[in-house]
């Protein structure tokens, strides 16, 4: 879950450099605090950010939050809206989406690929009002919007008393997929946190007023208390890892530097673990939450195995909603000189 806090630049360098893509920065990146359950920290007074560096993020933030209160459907033809001006800006990000299709769908051709980009850049511009409805919406607005299936997986896992490992990835319906968890109950969430720190205190305070823990992605104690308490654990481990938890694993058949703790976490906390998906429905219908059975057998005594068991599984996802997988991000970097395939 790597992804829920180095995603959200979009308005504020759309306001910049007319969209370099904020939500390419501050949207996507879910890390969590080390203090394992994170209550608003109060301490920090927000005057600290009322300096000029942060006016830019204040006016975007402000520009959102006003727009939070459009209908739904309006939202999302300006997140469209929005998408298609980062398209045109944020080169880079376009260039990263362009390559990681080509090596991951060969089959599409030119033409596919370029309606997929763009679609892509829709999605992200969708998720950052989505956003701002998971900080501020009321959980009786969200739950108009969100259909969560699949709970009597969850509940039943949750008889075992070991809590539960919800695994997910990184879509750009992330944030919508961990806040729709915590309008069915107490939730942890795991997250890392945004670069800019403004944002990063802001959406500490918001995930506090809405998961019972947050926890550091850094920090897999806090996440064995909050599994010991039976909690489910909203996990997306899915992104680029170069630590000594991570491992080689093919995604779409090409290799991918890989986080493979998931396995010794559930070995160690005897949780069950529950593929999670998020979707977002077509023609602004809202959002298709999905919670598949556990997964029998998991974990193996092959964690390299677990993962690419997992991939497949995303893989089956992505193909599903290709759109809104985040194409945007470095998944296939890997250590070394010539391990950048996005470099030009």
């Amino acid at each position: 879950m790597r992804a829920v806090g180095e995603e959200i630049d979009l308005v504020v360098l759309t306001l910049r450099k007319c969209a370099n893509s904020y939500f390419l920065r501050v949207c996507y990146t879910p890390r969590m605090s080390l203090s394992g359950v994170n209550p608003p920290s109060v301490d920090v007074s927000l005057w600290k950010f009322a300096g000029p560096r942060f006016w830019p993020t204040w006016l975007g933030l402000g520009l959102i939050r006003t727009l939070s209160w459009l209908p739904y459907r309006v939202q999302m033809m300006l997140g469209r809206l929005f998408g298609s001006i980062a398209y045109v800006f944020a080169a880079r990000e376009r260039h990263v989406a362009t390559l990681n299709i080509k090596m991951c769908m060969p089959e599409i051709d030119v033409q596919q690929r370029g309606r997929l980009v763009r679609a892509h850049f829709a999605s992200l511009g969708r998720s950052l009002f989505e956003t701002a409805l998971v900080w501020w919406a009321s959980d009786a607005r969200l739950k108009r919007l969100v259909r969560v299936e699949g709970m009597e997986h969850l509940r039943a896992a949750l008889e075992r008393g070991r809590g539960a490992i919800l695994l997910s990835a990184h879509f750009t319906t992330l944030e919508m997929g961990a806040r729709a968890l915590c309008l069915e109950g107490p939730t942890a969430i795991m997250y890392q946190m945004p670069k800019n720190q403004l944002i990063a205190e802001l959406s500490l305070r918001r995930r506090a007023a809405h998961a019972v823990r947050a926890i550091s992605s850094d920090s897999v104690r806090e996440l064995l208390h909050g599994l010991k308490a039976n909690l489910p654990v909203w996990y997306a481990p899915d992104q680029r890892d170069f630590g000594k938890s991570a491992a080689v694993v093919p995604f779409f058949g090409i290799p991918a530097a890989t986080n493979i703790a998931t396995s010794r976490i559930a070995r160690i906390s005897g949780a069950p673990v529950l593929p999670y998906f998020p979707e977002r429905l077509r023609h602004g219908s809202g959002y298709r939450m999905r919670i598949l059975p556990r997964l029998e057998g998991f974990p193996s005594d092959d964690p390299v195995a677990d993962a690419a068991r997992f991939h497949a599984l995303i893989e089956v996802q992505v193909r599903h909603c290709p759109e809104q997988y985040l194409w945007s991000y470095k998944r296939f970097k890997l250590p070394g000189p010539n391990g950048d395939p996005y470099r030009r």
